[in-house]
């Protein structure tokens, strides 16, 4: 499959150049691919992310099934609804906020529009419950899911993060 571009999506306490964002980054352009972080954070609700999403993959110089698509957190959940949305080459999610109660999260149906997901979620959120990704798994013939001893941040998952992420788009250009 061709790829162009890795579109991240950061979390609602984080920002455009996180470590998870820089780490995988990083493994995007080593691998040729151009890279684009969303800055959400003058944005005040998830809808409100999910158009810029939107309007940022509508300005890209190419079409959305050459476009993978990463989410930490509520930026999981953005790139999710995304997905829905548009046909992309793959989602690569970190504890995404998928199901969660808050009034923001209006969507709460994914059916994303590619064959290629994969989640990471550390046993020890303390935010989104790791629950919500294996419901996600379960309801999603062929995502790869990995529970891993870590957090929300996944801080202690970086390497694992990285490898994971490398190996994931190794899989789509094959």
């Amino acid at each position: 499959m061709k790829l162009s571009y890795v579109v991240f999506s950061h979390g609602k306490e984080s920002g455009p150049m996180g470590s998870k964002i820089r780490c995988l980054m990083a493994e995007a352009e080593r691998l040729g691919l151009k890279t684009l972080s969303v800055d959400y954070r003058n944005c005040a609700t998830a809808s409100e992310r999910v158009a810029l999403l939107d309007e940022t993959l509508k300005n890209l110089d190419t079409p959305p099934q050459q476009v993978v698509l990463v989410g930490s957190s509520m930026g999981g959940y953005v790139s999710t609804v995304m997905a829905n949305n548009l046909p992309v080459a793959g989602l690569f999610l970190m504890a995404p906020a998928l199901w969660m109660l808050a009034e923001e999260y209006t969507i709460q149906t994914y059916q994303p529009q590619t064959s290629k997901v994969e989640i990471t979620h550390g046993i020890n959120d303390e935010v989104v419950p790791y629950e919500n990704s294996i419901r996600f798994a379960r309801e999603h013939e062929g995502t790869i899911l990995h529970l891993v001893p870590d957090d929300h941040r996944l801080k202690a998952s970086l390497d694992f993060l990285a490898c994971q992420f490398r190996r994931f788009i190794e899989e789509l250009r094959a």
